[in-house]
């Protein structure tokens, strides 16, 4: 403890005080000196104990430290007892769950990125590996015209493809990794569903479908439009891919004073009631999936829907099709 400086400051304070009170009751008696002796190594033992007890609790404070640096954050310092070194203890426990919850989020998102990877591999396999023979075929030259043109059209569908894939991928990662601020803005639905609508208009067209739409034009919620524009469009393109042609597909809207709910009903294929659970699932492709479904834009809805304070429920028959419920909550001020 001499190598202590405070320590040292203070055995030379107390000491002196001490001999001074010692001469200053020697010129009243040697009783008095005396008394005077004794309290003062009395009080400077105890002080002396006091601070050896307390630079203890403070080595075991710097060991529990170290063993927390060295990643064990099982150890529990907490002290119900007052005092500034139990509120030191209990602080330093508070900022050991802090460290271990830090870590376990760390695992999680190198746990998601090596997934992600993985993910990215897979789903880019079959493109490139598709192009690539058909690419060694394009360097023939005696392919005839016609399967040079219909190689050259699937390779530039193959690579629409993955850059769809790939846009899509850095979306979910940039949703994961909490890095997106959505807006929140107040959104017509009415606006919103003709804004989604309009990449489904061709398709429908082709497979002679039709829509219809109710609700209040004054039906609103507060969200970010782009995303959930976003949201909106890979559900309907959902529900198109799996409506024959001649089907029909109805979107209604309505608000109260809890929540907007957008229902999307269509007549199509329906899902299943065993794949019902996974449909939301990143790359699931259930049963009635079409052969060129990567099994991501639902995901992808749910993921902008749910960070935007909002579910999106399903409900299917096989043969009578499926019906998607969106609701947005009232924000609480």
């Amino acid at each position: 403890m001499l190598r202590n400086r405070e320590f040292r400051w203070l055995l030379l304070t107390m000491t002196t005080i001490s001999l001074l009170a010692i001469i200053g009751t020697a010129f009243i008696s040697s009783a008095a000196m005396g008394i005077t002796a004794v309290t003062s190594v009395l009080l400077i033992g105890c002080c002396l104990l006091f601070t050896r007890w307390r630079y203890r609790e403070i080595e075991k404070l710097s060991g529990y430290l170290r063993q927390i640096s060295s990643g064990n954050y099982s150890l529990d310092v907490r002290d119900n007892q007052e005092g500034e070194l139990s509120i030191l203890k209990n602080d330093i426990y508070k900022v050991t769950l802090m460290l271990s919850e830090q870590r376990l989020l760390l695992q999680e998102d190198k746990i998601k990125l090596t997934n992600a990877i993985s993910d990215i591999s897979h789903q880019l396999k079959t493109p490139l590996t598709s192009m690539t023979v058909m690419a060694d075929l394009l360097s023939d030259p005696d392919l005839d015209v016609e399967k040079r043109i219909e190689f050259t059209r699937k390779i530039s569908l193959q690579l629409d493809r993955i850059g769809w894939l790939v846009s899509s991928l850095l979306k979910f990662s940039k949703i994961d990794a909490g890095t997106i601020q959505f807006k929140k803005d107040s959104i017509t639905v009415k606006k919103l569903v003709q804004k989604s609508m309009e990449p489904i208009l061709i398709p429908m067209d082709i497979k002679e479908q039709r829509i219809q739409i109710e609700g209040e034009d004054a039906t609103s919620f507060i969200g970010d439009y782009n995303w959930t524009t976003e949201a909106m469009i890979n559900i309907l393109k959902n529900c198109v891919e799996h409506t024959p042609a001649g089907g029909e597909i109805t979107i209604s809207f309505a608000e109260n004073t809890l929540f907007t709910e957008i229902v999307i009903t269509d007549n199509g294929k329906g899902i299943p009631k065993a794949e019902i659970p996974y449909i939301f699932k990143r790359f699931y492709k259930g049963t009635n999936a079409n052969e060129d479904s990567v099994g991501i834009g639902l995901a992808l809805a749910q993921s902008i829907i749910t960070e935007q304070n909002g579910t999106i429920d399903v409900v299917s028959e096989v043969g009578k099709g499926t019906q998607f419920r969106i609701k947005f909550y009232k924000q609480v001020i």
